[in-house]
């Protein structure tokens, strides 16, 4: 793309620039070229979406809008990205270096997102109490926390957006989001099909910039209900302090670093293929990403050896050409660390068995597959997350040792195991420590299922129904049905 994009923010229903008319470049990590400049919100706009949101939430057609009609709005925005979801895809990997044939199936699949939460909005009930006190009718119903906060990554940015976006306006709220500063044009993009769906203005405000200031204001802002973030424990860390100012209620996705666990009976051929899958989609930018592979004694050479053929394969190339399956990666910074670790882990006796470099010929923010042989559990490598093709390999002898690496971590995301014992499957996922356990499968997500992480991979769950309620608050209310007059008013009821 030659020419020049040029994005607005989506505030109250308007396109606009930032009010000091600050931009940052985008660029395409396949090419290494400039291709869009993103408004650099300042405090003052921050401000002003979340004031927006607010007298949507308070006034106007919103508020008075039905469940039923919150429910027609999202699954109108559903319908929406599946007839837009080649033009938001081929952005989405001009901006992010992300398969096109990936980021265009995930943009129609996420319409199930919205169309889930659409069927959800009218089905968020209270209850009746069984009261101790004779002549009052107490019940409970569910109210919309408020303004909510959505901050995300690059990475998946439609999916985790809708996520948030979903269930928030399913039960009522109005919602800002902040497109993360890496990648932000996808998110803009989609902002476009919020009044096309019928959604009024101020209920979804999409903002752009940096933590400083546009991060920090949004975060700490004293309107703000709910903080809904996905991103890295650092940023994290200061999200939860920043949320001493408005005491919102927050939840975390954080980063991962998963284990996927091979055993000696497994189908070798779906094991490989899993993960391979599970490592170097996405160019291993995947908070799931199966970066830690252990591999039972009696069947990791020849494990290996699928492996790393499969990998000296992989057609590494233009993101947007269906014959790629492999991209860049998203950053410079992403490259650095990645090339950094590589050389630590070999100092550290780690022996790459396949790539460990960039590829030749390929300008860009390419780096090979790469498969580390770990000798030992405590390379640094084998429990700090990547976020690319790299993946940490360890033996294990019985059941009870793979536990233990497995669970030898500070993240706590997801985890795969590989085998044909049912009974041993359920003890594994019962045993690891994280919020996802695919077993004999991996990656692969719904509207209907609930994911989210423990330890230093945060808290909180997304997708599900319970997320919907997640972003209600009870209000209990107690009605007296009696006509005789109240006794005294020093008498305890």
């Amino acid at each position: 793309m030659s020419a020049l994009s040029h994005y607005q923010m989506l505030i109250d229903g308007a396109w606009v620039d930032a009010s000091d008319g600050q931009t940052f470049d985008s660029v395409n990590p396949a090419s290494g070229a400039v291709w869009a400049r993103i408004p650099e919100a300042s405090a003052a706009d921050v401000d002003r979406a979340v004031k927006a949101a607010d007298r949507a939430l308070h006034s106007g057609p919103w508020p008075q809008m039905t469940p039923t009609e919150r429910g027609h709005c999202l699954r109108r925005l559903g319908d929406l990205l599946v007839e837009q979801s080649e033009a938001l895809g081929k952005i989405e990997s001009i901006d992010t270096g992300k398969m096109f044939k990936e980021t265009r199936w995930q943009a129609k699949y996420i319409s199930e997102f919205f169309h889930f939460y659409g069927g959800c909005a009218d089905k968020i009930n209270g209850d009746t109490l069984p009261i101790d006190k004779p002549d009052l009718f107490v019940f409970t119903k569910r109210e919309p926390l408020g303004v909510i906060a959505a901050v995300v990554p690059w990475n998946s940015q439609l999916f985790l957006s809708a996520v948030k976006l979903g269930p928030a306006l399913a039960a009522g709220n109005t919602i800002v989001i902040k497109a993360s500063e890496h990648a932000s044009a996808a998110l803009l993009e989609f902002g476009r099909l919020i009044a096309q769906a019928g959604i009024p203005a101020g209920v979804v405000n999409i903002i752009t910039g940096h933590g400083e200031p546009c991060g920090k204001v949004l975060t700490s802002h004293p309107l703000i209900a709910r903080i809904a973030f996905t991103g890295g424990p650092a940023s994290a860390r200061h999200i939860i302090h920043n949320s001493a100012s408005n005491f919102a209620e927050v939840s975390l996705e954080l980063g991962g670093k998963s284990p996927f666990i091979v055993f000696d009976d497994a189908d070798l051929a779906s094991a490989v293929n899993g993960a391979v899958g599970g490592i170097f989609a996405a160019s291993g930018q995947s908070c799931v990403a199966g970066s830690r592979l252990y591999l039972q004694e009696g069947i990791a050479d020849e494990f290996l050896a699928r492996m790393i053929a499969v990998a000296e394969s992989v057609n590494i190339g233009d993101p947007l050409l269906e014959t790629t399956e492999m991209g860049p990666l998203c950053t410079p910074g992403q490259l650095a660390t990645i090339e950094r670790e590589v050389a630590f882990a070999q100092e550290q006796g780690g022996q790459v068995l396949c790539g460990g470099k960039q590829p030749a010929g390929l300008d860009g923010l390419y780096y090979e597959p790469t498969i580390i042989a770990c000798p030992r559990q405590d390379l640094r490598i084998v429990d700090t997350e990547l976020f690319g093709p790299v993946v940490s390999v360890v033996r294990f002898k019985d059941e009870a040792e793979a536990i233990r690496l497995a669970n030898d971590t500070q993240h706590g995301l997801a985890a795969g195991l590989f085998t044909r014992d049912s009974a041993r499957s359920l003890r594994i996922s019962n045993a690891i420590r994280a919020g996802i356990v695919w077993v004999n499968t991996y990656r692969v997500i719904s509207p209907v299922a609930e994911f989210g992480g423990m330890k230093t991979s945060g808290y909180g769950r997304e997708s599900g129904f319970q997320a919907v309620m997640d972003y209600t608050r009870p209000k209990t209310v107690w009605m007296n049905t009696s006509d005789e007059p109240l006794a005294g008013q020093f008498v305890g009821r």
